[in-house]
């Protein structure tokens, strides 16, 4: 598949996410109205939309339909804009830009950003468990709840951050390194893929451990590519600060491997992603496809 045709199928899946999220976000005017403009400010603002995405294409590669999707799709963005605006403030990383605009506590302020990221995340399991389960998918809504804690905690993406601030100015061997970024990154791009697998029951249980692979592969490659870009890219490119990293003293891919062995680990964690979902033949033409955008691409 050329990468026409896969960044083609992305703004698909980027639309439809666009419409879902935009029509369960409450409404600015709706009371508290300032709370309610940040939290459409900071899901509304852009973005790769990956993770939906992810939850799109491997529910298509399934079988499911996308209307089943579109509840866990909308769950994990919403979760993954909470992690960003906490992430932003100065008690984090102290960022002052965010898909190429001021960063939500810079907008509106740091107690209104917080409580943001607050809203943000209970709103994301009020979506799982207001969802309508199709019949013979009863279970899979407490499945996917289930999942996206797990992967939103201290075990995922908290824990990961957590262990991020604290190497700020350390040396992390490599396999410390990968840890950090396996929860802080990979976690929740792993809780796509299994929200959607959640959604076909019948899966067989090696197909379902080949797509947890694939997940933590393209979750660690995606990070990867991110240190990489931070030194390569620019700030009008990626829509946020190039050089973070290394002036925050950040352990990364690329201080610890140099630029070509991170480059050289990205394309290996990329031919493996696209090996683990090969059992799945044709219908995963998509999810292999996505992951070699995931390495290639330059923001």
């Amino acid at each position: 598949m050329s990468s026409a045709t896969i960044e083609t199928r992305m703004r698909e899946c980027q639309q439809r996410i666009e419409r879902v999220l935009d029509g369960l976000l409450p409404a600015a005017a709706t009371v508290p109205q300032r709370l309610h403009a940040a939290m459409r400010y900071s899901v509304l603002g852009g973005g790769k939309r990956l993770r939906p995405i992810l939850v799109y294409l491997t529910g298509e590669a399934l079988g499911v339909d996308a209307a089943v999707l579109d509840a866990p799709a909308a769950a994990v963005e919403l979760i993954h804009a909470y992690s960003l605006v906490h992430d932003d403030l100065p008690a984090m990383d102290d960022d002052d830009l965010r898909r190429g605009r001021p960063t939500t506590h810079r907008a509106f302020d740091e107690a209104t950003a917080i409580l943001t990221g607050d809203a943000l995340q209970v709103l994301a399991f009020d979506v799982l468990a207001h969802a309508t389960a199709p019949q013979g998918l009863a279970g899979a809504h407490l499945q996917m709840i289930r999942v996206l804690a797990q992967a939103s905690g201290t075990a995922g993406m908290a824990g990961g951050q957590a262990l991020d601030l604290a190497a700020v100015g350390r040396h992390l061997d490599l396999q410390s390194l990968e840890e950090m970024h396996r929860r802080k990154t990979g976690a929740l791009i792993g809780a796509s893929v299994a929200m959607a697998a959640a959604c076909a029951p019948a899966l067989a249980p090696r197909l379902r451990e080949a797509l947890d692979d694939y997940a933590r592969d393209v979750g660690l490659a995606f990070q990867i590519q991110d240190d990489i870009l931070d030194v390569e890219g620019s700030t009008a490119d990626l829509g946020k600060q190039a050089g973070a990293d290394a002036a925050r003293s950040k352990p990364t891919y690329a201080s610890l491997l140099g630029l070509e062995g991170a480059k050289a680990r990205a394309q290996a964690l990329k031919i493996r992603a696209c090996e683990r979902v090969a059992p799945l033949g044709e219908n995963a033409r998509n999810l292999a496809a996505l992951a070699a955008y995931v390495v290639d691409r330059r923001a």
